[in-house]
């Protein structure tokens, strides 16, 4: 479960209980073998190929288990080959202080802003090397008067809520206070090099021979599939039906998928095989690449207009009474633009908005509430499609229950860029319990779900696991 705690302010998740609850479980074929020596070291061996192999821009293919020597003996015997466990580098949740500690005279500054808010004015206080401070002010653009009206109106919710999730993740020990020899001992993360541009990939494969126009069935991964073409990854939806993890190589890196999952590798002008299964989905979950100042300037990622976020065929992938979820940014230009223009123009109606509000392990916010610059939350915005009828469930004369509006979703982001906790667990009581359901602008996948995007597998690489010794 990765939920912690569930008050009625809303959720604290536990996003890296939820990765490593998958299972993520490679199952090998037997070999023939003749005594428990040469079985465990065998076995050890195909384990360090493993191991080396999953190095991030190794080339090498994955040596099949069949390739390894065997021992020469008389009894042809199969040993069994326990299977490869994985669990996601827990350092990379490992978020012990805030990103930015707030002011020494905090309270003098909140006092000082309040009153420059009056006159549509900020001060910016800057430092300079012989320490002396100097004070310019700046006319306030109406965004910035916008974003500073928002933060007013939802600061006690955030404030008042994290509280009580925080104070009772610290009852459990989910959370704990950071003792300061702590923090001094922690090594920095080394994080592995992104030398497989997933995006890069998909924009090459536009000069592929077109396969769009082609109505491919999904291709669904036998039990014994190791590996995939990148033209089938390019071309059609990928399904791995089976109850363990399956490995594959793309472009010589190794990525993870975990049971009963699916997706397509695609950015949004080759959509269209997942429109081609003929399946709708009763909860689409939309990350949109929004555009910023600082996507700009760091060229860090794609980003995507206005109007072509519009143009995302939601109405031919919604199901009647689809709950619609899109995370937002904290710029009053993007909620204005889903409220009054995005959800009108696919027929959703808006019924309520959340927050993520991101904290450290210690229950702090990774930004101070009261930052003119970064917020420790961000928004998600929920709407149905069509009429909001009440759910029957299956089997039984409960209805799916009406969604709140307002609620927190509490937790310690990874720090991987833009690597959202899941709302599985969080939205399963406002859907039918077979609800089918897809992510969009997906960097990851999840058992049950489908997901697509141009990034969908990058935090399945095999370098963001560690693989465990055998009986761990």
């Amino acid at each position: 479960m990765s939920v912690v705690h569930q008050l009625v302010p809303g959720w604290l998740l536990d996003h890296l209980s939820f990765i490593n609850k998958i299972n993520y479980q490679l199952y090998q074929h037997p070999k023939p073998c003749c005594n428990k020596n040469e079985s465990t070291s065998s076995v050890h061996l195909d384990c360090l190929q493993k191991d080396s192999a999953s190095s991030f821009g190794a080339s090498a293919p994955l040596i099949a288990p069949d390739s390894i020597t065997k021992p020469e003996n008389e009894d042809s015997r199969n040993c069994e080959i326990p299977p490869q466990k994985y669990v996601f580098r827990s350092e990379l949740f490992n978020v012990t202080k805030p990103y930015i500690t707030p002011a020494v005279h905090k309270e003098c500054q909140q006092s000082n802003e309040k009153e420059d808010l009056l006159n549509g004015v900020k001060k910016e206080i800057s430092s300079s090397i012989i320490g002396k401070k100097r004070k310019r002010c700046v006319v306030f653009n109406q965004g910035e008067l916008d974003a500073m009206a928002y933060h007013t109106k939802i600061r006690e919710l955030i404030l008042d809520g994290s509280l009580k999730l925080i104070q009772e993740g610290l009852k459990s020990g989910f959370l704990y206070p950071l003792f300061e020899n702590q923090d001094k001992c922690n090594e920095p993360i080394t994080l592995p090099l992104d030398t497989c541009n997933l995006s890069g990939l998909c924009e090459m494969a536009k000069h592929l021979p077109s396969m769009n126009e082609m109505e491919l069935q999904t291709l669904q991964l036998r039990e014994d599939d190791m590996t995939v073409t990148e033209q089938d990854l390019f071309s059609r939806v990928v399904e791995n039906n089976s109850s363990f993890t399956k490995m594959i190589t793309l472009m010589g890196q190794k990525y993870l998928l975990p049971p009963k999952c699916s997706f397509l590798l695609s950015d949004i002008s080759c959509i269209q095989p997942l429109l081609n299964c003929r399946k709708t989905f009763d909860v689409i979950v939309i990350d949109p690449p929004w555009q910023n100042k600082s996507v700009k300037r760091s060229n860090r990622y794609s980003y995507l207009s206005p109007l072509q976020i519009k143009q995302i065929p939601i109405p031919k992938l919604a199901a009647p009474n689809c709950l619609v979820v899109t995370w937002v940014t904290n710029r009053q230009k993007h909620l204005r633009f889903i409220k009054e223009e995005l959800y009108p123009s696919w027929s959703v109606e808006i019924i309520a908005e959340w927050h993520w509000v991101k904290i450290t392990s210690s229950g702090e916010f990774v930004f101070p509430l009261d930052s003119p610059h970064k917020k420790p939350y961000e928004g998600l915005i929920l709407g149905r499609i069509g009429e909001q009828t009440a759910l029957p469930l299956r089997n039984t004369d409960t209805k799916v229950l009406p969604i709140p509006d307002h609620k927190l979703i509490v937790s310690v982001p990874c720090i991987l860029h833009s690597h959202k906790p899941p709302l599985a667990e969080v939205l399963k009581d406002y859907i039918k319990p077979d609800g089918k359901c897809l992510e969009m602008f997906a960097r990851n996948l999840q058992p049950g779900w489908t997901s697509w995007g141009n990034e969908v597998l990058k935090f399945q690489h095999v370098d963001y696991f560690v693989a465990l010794k055998s009986g761990c």
